[in-house]
């Protein structure tokens, strides 16, 4: 394909290709769902995907010579000063949609597909121009668009692509497809549409007159100006409505002519296809959280860079060594930090490994069969893993901790992590995969290895194309990642965050990963049932409601029970008609309190803890524990999350959440669950990072905070603050930190707008600190790019700058949560490291099991319960220097729920 892209010689015939950017955008929008692609930052991605898919696939398929993108310059163009309700029945733009298409634009910047636009006059017009004028040369034109006027320049050489289904399907609108279809040649369309109308457009047509008397009477005819003037001569109703309406036809037709004519900054030839720009398309893909998407464009089309200036290809040397001979090797090559490449699966109980490459740099290399090693070789690999002071540089080394330990073998003296390097130094990627990190850094393209077959079926042999050969070109590439990747931490002042946090953590992690949490399947599986019966039963009374029964899980059912048959207030409009998902449901149900919304409620939230119930046997392990796997490279902030089951979407503030944290248990051989967690530490950081007098009192006074701000911020006292009240600042309190508005405020507490401006302009008054830190927390991200923890955990927000305003608040929102959220992050981490480090040095048998957001869960020894309480509050306690004290509540039970506090 490259070839065809990087020229064309003077014997083909060019082909043209043209694209309505609104008209394509709009159509993506609508076609992929907008809430399953968003990034981390919220900013929602659909019509760009959709529109990037679309162009990639075009350019696949039809493999044009030369491309160009045409958008309209804006709402306001000649048409609209001739009419100005041009156009104006159409929906406003949905919120999701904006700031969409000046992300498409940037996509095709990087791709360098010229896109133009021109006041007053839309996308069409540029369309209609370029088309007109590339006919003339001779080229082939292929013009994608949605809008119908387009079809009025085709011809034999002008093919209109028209979507049929999404952005997915095009139907190619050539002259005999546009005759079949509307029955007048292509060029007449415009005359059949200034007849019928066009209600897109808000243009009105003569009624009673549709496509088929319009075609008949332009087949008569022979032109729209023939039928006008001899509009006496039609007889019947049709005729008489025709008549009546003369002007409104000219008008159309004046308005839906498009011109060939728009002096435009370039024409047909300047638009050849150029390489795409990889670096750009990959810091622009990484924004936007396209990993996919990128690795499909990446392999369709060449790199940017000339082949002569491509990074030469890696040789690495891959040596066959006769058994016995592994110590030697070592012997050889490890005076400094080797890279360690394993192939198996990680799952904390029950992973495996098969093979593995040891590579010193793009050297010398040696790749293992670890189900078929001699005794000497099987010894000197155990001692060199094990070897706290030979250093590895590894990729995601908690998983290869996993995959070793299944062999038996021990990981230690691993010096460099490249995922969470990358991590530390990029968070709001959403991918860190190996082959991505060295294609980005190294310009080296790696081969995945396939573990997808049995246990030591892996062809180890040396050739460059065996699985082993694969193994250890990304065993080599790891050194080599890592140098650049240090360089990187350094310029962001982060080295100390990977070797004295989150590389020490991944240690603790797996030690936790591989204890897991023990269950109690029975009353887990006693659950199941319960909330089983809860569906039924809320099911059932939902159907007595509505005399009948429906599928509740259905959008477009219960659109029909609750809009037609029951006749309630409109929720949100979507493409499906108006949305039935959670949030509107439970606003309608406060409108209405209507029964059936009720048992509908009902119906999913048991719906979904039945789910989660279910999640939870599936993960139960032979051992009767559960091994959930920490994530420490999905949140920006630096919180970790979990998966394989995902534990923090475990309710806590609800009766039902509460029994299913009755199911987590002590194990056998343990004394008791203990559980801590911080006290309010994100108001704690609040009152450090804003030096405000009145939290910091509040807190080093003990008093409960959410009282003390209420006094003063109501003006009365400590004891006279009602539950109302105290709810309103706790809600104010917490907001604060994440941005939020009076207007999100008064939907929040269910208040009058004004009432939550005078709510946070008085406590404003009163916290004069916390308004000061708010905005200058916001000023300075803008000024250095980036905002930072207590501990220095940096976050980029280039969109800071912005000229999209949804972007830019999106980023300011960011910039004031990202160090309250992100400093609580790293205090758990370093009170973990803590606590393990203290469980180690006093020899005792308890031990750490999960990390659920600011809370410890432990397994505690016999006998060790008050050493260990006392343990675990002095690290927790300690783990930050703060103008406040940290506040650690402890509990203990016999399960999770037991030892809540």
């Amino acid at each position: 394909m490259r070839d065809r892209f990087a020229g064309v010689t003077d014997t083909s015939r060019p082909r043209l290709l043209l694209i309505d950017g609104h008209s394509m955008a709009y159509r993506a929008f609508f076609a992929l769902p907008v809430d399953k692609f968003s990034t981390t930052s919220g900013q929602h991605t659909n019509a760009v995907h959709g529109f990037i898919s679309m162009l990639a696939t075009l350019l696949r398929v039809e493999e044009p010579t030369h491309v160009a993108v045409a958008f309209d310059a804006g709402s306001t163009t000649f048409r609209t000063e001739a009419l100005p309700s041009y156009k104006g029945t159409r929906d406003a733009t949905p919120e999701p949609f904006k700031g969409q298409v000046p992300l498409i634009k940037e996509v095709l910047e990087a791709m360098h597909v010229r896109h133009l636009d021109k006041d007053n006059f839309e996308a069409d017009d540029i369309l209609a121009t370029l088309s007109s004028q590339a006919d003339a040369l001779g080229m082939e034109v292929l013009v994608c668009s949605g809008d119908r006027d387009s079809l009025q320049f085709v011809n034999e050489n002008v093919t209109v692509l028209y979507p049929v289904k999404g952005v997915s399907e095009l139907a190619r609108m050539t002259p005999d497809a546009v005759r079949t279809k509307y029955g007048v040649e292509p060029h007449q369309y415009p005359e059949l549409a200034a007849l019928v109308g066009e209600t897109s457009d808000n243009l009105p047509g003569v009624p009673g007159v549709g496509p088929k008397t319009a075609a008949k009477w332009i087949n008569q005819f022979g032109s729209l100006e023939q039928i006008l003037d001899r509009a006496g001569e039609i007889k019947g109703k049709a005729g008489e409505s025709l008549r009546d309406h003369l002007d409104v036809v000219r008008l159309n037709r004046q308005l839906n002519h498009l011109l060939t004519d728009v002096e435009l900054p370039f024409g047909p030839d300047d638009l050849r296809v150029q390489p795409w720009d990889r670096e750009a398309m990959s810091t622009v893909f990484d924004a936007l959280q396209f990993r996919t998407l990128r690795e499909r464009l990446f392999a369709m089309h060449p790199s940017a860079d000339d082949d002569e200036n491509a990074a030469p290809a890696v040789e690495v040397t891959v040596e066959d060594l006769a058994p016995g001979l592994l110590e030697a090797w070592f012997a050889e090559h490890d005076q400094r930090p080797l890279g360690l490449e394993v192939a198996g699966r990680p799952v904390p109980a029950g992973g495996d490994a098969w093979a593995l490459a040891i590579a010193d740099g793009p050297g010398s290399a040696v790749a293992l069969d670890l189900t078929d090693l001699s005794a000497a070789d099987d010894t000197a690999l155990s001692d060199w893993l094990s070897d706290p002071t030979r250093a590895k540089v590894v990729h995601g080394g908690k998983s290869v901790w996993h995959e070793l330990a299944s062999r038996g073998y021990s990981l230690e003296g691993v010096v460099f992590d490249t995922e969470l390097a990358a991590y530390l130094c990029f968070p709001d990627q959403r991918s860190y995969d190996l082959g991505d990190l060295a294609e980005r850094h190294l310009h080296r393209e790696l081969t995945p290895v396939d573990t997808s077959s049995d246990q030591g079926a892996l062809d180890l042999s040396v050739g460059e194309d065996s699985e082993g050969g694969r193994l250890a070109v990304r065993a080599a590439a790891l050194t080599d990642l890592a140098e650049v990747l240090r360089g990187e931490l350094g310029d962001r002042s982060a080295e100390p965050l990977l070797t004295e946090l989150e590389l020490p953590l991944s240690a603790v992690l797996v030690h936790m990963e591989r204890h897991g949490i023990a269950m109690d399947v029975d009353y887990l599986r006693e659950l199941e049932q319960h909330f089983g019966e809860l569906v039924t039963g809320a099911a059932a009374s939902a159907y007595e409601v509505i005399g009948r029964e429906v599928n509740l899980g259905s959008p477009k059912q219960l659109q029909e029970v609750l809009f037609d048959q029951l006749d309630m207030p409109k929720t949100k409009k979507i493409k499906t008609g108006y949305t039935t998902d959670a949030a509107a449901l439970a606003d309608l149900f406060v409108k209405t309190e209507h029964p059936f919304l009720k048992f509908l409620l009902d119906h999913r939230d048991s719906t979904r803890l039945r789910q989660t119930v279910e999640g939870l046997l599936k993960s139960v392990a032979d051992d009767g524990r559960i091994h959930t796997t920490f994530q420490q490279t999905i949140a920006a902030t630096g919180r970790l999350s979990s998966t394989e089951p995902n534990l923090q979407n475990i309710p806590i503030r609800t009766e039902a959440g509460r029994r299913i944290r009755r199911a987590f248990v002590v194990g056998d051989g343990y004394e008791t669950l203990l559980t801590a967690d911080y006290s309010q530490i994100e108001m704690r950081i609040m009152a450090h990072l804003s030096g405000d007098e009145g939290l910091i009192e509040a807190f080093r006074t003990g008093e409960d905070l959410h009282n003390y701000v209420g006094s003063r911020v109501f003006q009365v006292e400590t004891s006279a603050v009602t539950p109302a009240m105290r709810s309103k600042i706790k809600a104010m309190s917490y907001g604060l930190a994440y941005g939020l508005s009076s207007f999100g405020l008064s939907n929040q507490l269910n208040i009058d707008v004004k009432e939550a401006s005078k709510l946070m302009e008085d406590y404003f008054t009163r916290f004069g600190g916390v308004r000061t830190y708010l905005a200058g927390v916001v000023d300075e991200a803008r000024a250095n790019g980036y905002t930072a923890t207590i501990m220095g955990r940096r976050r980029y927000l280039p969109d800071l700058t912005s000229d999209n305003r949804q972007r830019r608040e999106m980023a300011e929102r960011m910039a004031l949560n990202a160090p309250i959220q992100g400093s609580a992050a790293d205090i758990i981490k370093v009170a973990m490291l803590g606590v393990e480090k203290e469980i180690a040095v006093r020899g005792l048998r308890s031990r750490l099991l999960l990390q659920v957001h600011d809370e410890l869960i432990l397994e505690v020894g016999h006998g060790e319960l008050e050493e260990l309480t006392t343990l675990v509050r002095e690290q927790m306690g300690s783990a930050a220097d703060l103008l406040v004290p940290l506040d650690v509540s402890v509990g203990t039970g016999s399960s999770w729920h037991d030892a809540g506090h």
